[in-house]
């Protein structure tokens, strides 16, 4: 069973599920579709428990009804940003990916390009063929989904390969600064932002420092007190709650290995304990070794309250969003990077410039948090049905990163299908190649 739920986790499976019974559901029956996503959780038990017809409204102000949408996307995805936050936070400590500055710079140049070029395409195609009302969509092909990257990547490019690191902290950087657009560039224009409620996050955030100054070994607290502050003061102050875990997973003590934290180390084996008594991994890396799996699974929740979208509100914002994912994350990822090498920073050792075209390529994976961005980018729902759809659409950026791989001559004597097998077969693991100090050198093109 635990090798089922690996192997079910690694292929992203419940987020791919989520998004294909939402996309059946609201094909199906929209008003059910809706009335799931949107009813409000104590009507919708009522209804099941005493009959009747449940009816959802607006709560007045800026509340809101407990809905699975509510959940999923301002409760439940604190979790994933948290998680996102904690894989920033490695990578700036000693011995990550971004410490010394030096050995990240041509990934940090690609990150640059990976959200430049988006933005441009996307604004660019949207002048010539798009419509004013949909320029507000500009941040939605910034970010990269990382579990699905990951999983391509390592798919293509196999085990320890320099390319998947490169990736993956590309996806993490770029992760961050899409943290950053979605709390400063999309205010809710219906609930202006209230600025003095952000000082209930302080009191989060000095909690969460004390504690670590008294060395608690325990991530709960943290969360649960720190988060807690830090998410009312989000809440109150009409911007993202879905970020309150960033202000606070920080504050976690993190691991204190000489070899460095990217070093490659057996994630199977090396098991977080619970006990106080025998513990493996720091506060940092036990959050993520609890909280993971329940992100992985609840992001079907999160893919079937968001991805709901009728073929039929399919628009020409749609394939520009794709278009920028796509041609955005491809030309803006290369270009950056290879003006970094003629900078004098290199790509990592056995990481080609074909390499780097097919992991720009990869990058264009935008499913989850495009998603998200989706909901903050427009409030008209055909337009987010629309923005959405170009979201899920980007998963067709495997099949283009495979055309690529095969053509550019990268699977080295092997058929693609007889190579993408040999992958799967020698079993999928958690990535011990996080950005490493290997992300120095010089590339072979």
């Amino acid at each position: 069973m635990r090798k089922t739920l690996f192997t079910l986790q690694e292929f992203s499976v419940p987020l791919i599920a989520g998004v294909v019974v939402a996309m059946l559901a609201a094909n199906w029956d929209a008003d059910l579709y809706h009335g799931l996503t949107q009813t409000p959780l104590t009507q919708m038990w009522a209804f099941l428990t005493h009959g009747g017809s449940a009816h959802h409204g607006h709560a007045e102000g800026w509340g809101h009804y407990l809905t699975l949408h509510f959940l999923a996307n301002d409760i439940f995805m604190a979790l994933f940003f948290g998680i996102a936050a904690k894989e920033i936070t490695e990578a700036c400590l000693p011995n990550g990916a971004l410490n010394p500055p030096r050995k990240a710079v041509n990934p940090l140049f690609g990150t640059i390009g990976g959200v430049v070029g988006p933005i441009g395409v996307f604004l660019s195609l949207n002048a010539l063929f798009g419509m004013s009302a949909w320029r507000n969509g500009w941040g939605i092909p910034t970010a990269t989904d990382i579990a699905l990257a990951w999983l391509v990547a390592r798919l293509l490019f196999g085990k320890g390969h320099p390319a998947v690191s490169f990736l993956l902290l590309l996806a993490v950087a770029d992760d961050a600064i899409g943290l950053g657009i979605i709390a400063v560039g999309y205010p809710d224009p219906a609930h202006p932002t209230e600025w003095g409620n952000l000082i209930w996050m302080l009191p989060g955030m000095a909690i969460a420092y004390s504690l670590r100054v008294r060395q608690v070994q325990s991530w709960v607290p943290y969360l649960t007190l720190g988060g807690a502050f830090c998410w009312g003061g989000l809440y109150s102050a009409h911007l993202h709650p879905a970020l309150a875990l960033v202000f606070v997973v920080p504050f976690l003590p993190p691991p204190n290995r000489d070899e460095g934290l990217y070093e490659s180390v057996d994630f199977e084996e090396l098991e977080c304990s619970t006990t106080h008594a025998d513990r493996h991994c720091s506060p940092l890396e036990q959050f993520e070794h609890d909280t993971k799996t329940f992100v992985d699974f609840g992001l079907f929740f999160f893919a079937f309250a968001n991805a709901g979208v009728a073929l039929s509100e399919i628009t020409g914002l749609t394939w520009i969003l794709l278009s920028s994912l796509l041609i955005g994350k491809t030309v803006g990822i290369f270009g950056f990077s290879w003006i970094a090498t003629r900078l004098g920073f290199p790509l990592p050792t056995g990481m080609s410039f074909r390499h780097l075209f097919v992991t720009g390529i990869i990058a264009g994976l935008g499913l989850t948090v495009a998603l998200f961005v989706s909901n903050q980018a427009f409030t008209t729902p055909s337009l987010q049905g629309a923005a959405k759809m170009g979201a899920v659409f980007s998963i067709g950026s495997a099949l283009f990163a495979f055309i690529a791989f095969d053509w550019l001559g990268l699977r080295e004597g092997d058929t693609l299908l007889s190579l993408l097998l040999s992958r799967i077969q020698s079993g999928l693991r958690r990535p011990t190649e996080k950005p490493t100090p290997a992300l120095t050198g010089s590339a072979d093109v």
